[in-house]
């Protein structure tokens, strides 16, 4: 067998392995998994994940993912703990401590302390008749027939499979709590996402002396130089009491000009797009590129609860502030 040949089954034989052991976590999911979920939505403090080496860093990122989905979470190095960090670790915590022996001596220290506290704790072991199974007031059974090292030894497997059990745990909780995709951005405000929920037209539009406007009765050709004078390729048309009438843009000079009309002639309420699609300040800015994709359209006029333009924007003003 070629070198290529071998490493593609190595690779393959991994990833069977893995998908076998998560494959057996469901038949484990019951009601120690419900018993878990409920001390923790019950919980009046904070998640406090703990883990030695490659446990350690699976509960690093599921702490992570806690966090991130409604759930208020922290790593604890349990090594740090027996050195100060314990500090960190209040009566209204919940400890979820993962160790796939069930013995990792580092944790093992902290149950005294963790009992005399009267701190809930959960743990994620590969072995229910560990040390830390016992201690705890539930345990998640987490444990594999195999590694997936062929010496059986480094954490592969097992590591994967308590990172799935992590994830499971965390969307059940999320669905518990009712969590939206707003909450979740609130927890990621520097991302696209964060960007996508969280900022709305307000924040994006043109305001005040930025914005283009024309009365009706005005001629194309002052519509263009207002166009030109605030730069957004398009310009509102107002009715005399300050509603919306219409919008003019650099679409609708291309039709003009298509169809033979003097634009030094023509007056804007020949040419406008009357009234055309709109939006509100409060609307969030993912909801005005969607209006602006389906109707195959560059621009919006912000209106107000009396149909009175506040704003605009265009695709490059969403484009400048990350939202597409």
């Amino acid at each position: 067998m070629s070198q290529s040949s071998h490493l593609i089954e190595t690779a393959q034989r991994t990833i069977r392995m893995e998908i076998e052991a998560v494959e057996q976590l469901k038949g484990r999911i019951g009601a120690e998994f419900v018993k878990a979920c409920e001390l923790i939505l019950q919980c009046k403090g904070r998640v406090v994940v703990v883990g030695m080496g490659k446990s350690g860093h699976i509960g690093n990122k599921i702490a992570a993912t806690l966090a991130s989905t409604g759930t208020t979470a922290f790593f604890v190095h349990p090594a740090e703990a027996s050195h100060g960090d314990m500090g960190m670790i209040t009566r209204d915590d919940v400890v979820l401590a993962l160790s796939n022996s069930g013995s990792t001596s580092e944790i093992v220290t902290l149950l005294p302390l963790i009992k005399r506290l009267g701190i809930t704790l959960i743990s994620m072991t590969g072995n229910p008749d560990s040390v830390l199974a016992k201690a705890a007031q539930v345990n998640l059974d987490a444990s594999v027939a195999i590694e997936a090292c062929p010496l059986n030894l480094a954490p592969t497997s097992s590591t994967t499979a308590s990172l799935v059990l992590g994830d499971a745990l965390a969307i059940a909780l999320l669905e518990a709590r009712g969590f939206t995709a707003e909450d979740f951005a609130f927890s990621h405000p520097g991302g696209a996402l964060g960007r996508r929920l969280l900022l709305k037209v307000e924040h994006v539009m043109h305001t005040g002396n930025r914005l283009p406007w024309v009365n009706r009765g005005t001629s194309v050709r002052e519509a263009l130089l207002e166009m030109t004078r605030k730069g957004l390729g398009m310009t509102v048309v107002l009715e005399d009491d300050g509603r919306l009438a219409g919008i003019f843009t650099d679409g609708d000079l291309r039709r003009t000009l298509d169809k033979g009309l003097d634009v030094r002639q023509a007056m804007i309420d020949q040419v406008m797009t009357i009234h055309g699609k709109t939006a509100q300040a409060e609307m969030l800015a993912a909801e005005a590129l969607k209006i602006m994709e389906d109707n195959k359209i560059n621009a919006l006029v912000v209106v107000d609860e009396q149909d009175r333009p506040v704003g605009a924007l265009n695709m490059h003003d969403l484009l400048r502030a990350g939202v597409m």
